[in-house]
């Protein structure tokens, strides 16, 4: 995507690391609040090119930002502080060095963790949430996936080779896609080095905290969390064969949730992209009844 959809900009956050944020300000001024979107672990602030186009076409400003150890944030000089409370913390610090009181936050699987941190944190900030794929508890066998290859070495010579890395990585959520998807997918997740070679645009220290507490980190229990976000409006986003978020959670959070609302991406997993119809025109219709 061509960097007239969004400008460039970086926020500094308390322990001195220069973070990275894509701004889509739409062309006619509203007083819509704010959408800031916060991706997953290993992932970055171009997952959300395709939702953020949508939104800022309907006259909604989206902040998408790179957390810490991601993209072209500053990586962490402790590896101990890749935890979701201190995610939440550079959030804070975001708001405050762009002068934001209140957003709808919308957060992809990590970043709906960092988003149920944020709510004990800065409750008032929170107007609504999106959470993508992602809930107060996750099921095992999805983190498990997902540790199985995080922080990992992967030899990467060129874009072919990220190309099939990408596809082995995501197809079991994305069965649909062809082969230029997964070449638009790898230039999302790989950045290329000083030589030009293609490599992942994460920190693999991201994983020590997991490594340090052992398997019982994989499994947290946010329901305390979840349920002060829940007393605002919250929309669950669902991948139809998502392997993180279960139905049984899914169901739990709309049954524990004071003001929430559940939509399934069918034939996605973990986790959708946000710009499918299902999920796009869920998020518009949630968007609309917030302000």
């Amino acid at each position: 995507m061509s960097n007239a959809e969004f400008s460039e900009f970086f926020w500094t956050s308390r322990d001195g690391l220069k973070l990275y944020g894509r701004d889509y300000v739409p062309a006619t001024d509203t007083d819509k609040l704010p959408v800031i979107a916060i991706h997953g672990l290993t992932r970055n602030s171009a997952d959300f090119e395709g939702i953020a186009s949508i939104l800022k076409a309907n006259g909604r400003r989206v902040i998408a930002v790179d957390v810490r150890g991601r993209g072209r944030s500053d990586k962490a000089t402790d590896p101990m502080t890749y935890v979701p409370t201190t995610y939440a913390g550079d959030m804070v610090d975001l708001l405050a060095q762009k002068g934001i009181e209140r957003a709808v936050f919308m957060g992809t699987s990590m970043g709906g963790l960092i988003t149920m941190c944020l709510a004990a944190l800065k409750p008032d900030a929170i107007a609504a949430a999106i959470l993508n794929d992602v809930g107060p508890e996750v099921a095992p066998e999805g983190l498990a996936r997902i540790a199985a290859y995080t922080g990992k070495p992967v030899v990467i010579k060129n874009w072919v080779d990220a190309t099939e890395y990408a596809r082995q990585i995501n197809e079991v959520a994305f069965p649909h896609y062809d082969q230029s998807d997964w070449e638009a997918f790898a230039r999302r997740i790989f950045k290329e080095d000083e030589n030009g070679v293609p490599v992942l645009a994460y920190d693999p220290d991201i994983s020590a905290p997991i490594r340090a507490a052992g398997s019982g980190a994989l499994v947290p229990d946010l329901w305390p969390l979840f349920r002060v976000l829940a007393e605002r409006p919250t929309l669950i986003v669902r991948g139809g064969t998502s392997d993180l978020l279960s139905t049984a959670i899914a169901g739990r959070m709309i049954m524990e949730g004071k003001n929430t609302r559940l939509i399934e991406v069918p034939d996605i997993g973990h986790a959708p992209m946000l710009d499918e119809h299902e999920a796009s025109e869920a998020i518009l219709d949630f968007l609309g009844k917030v302000d």
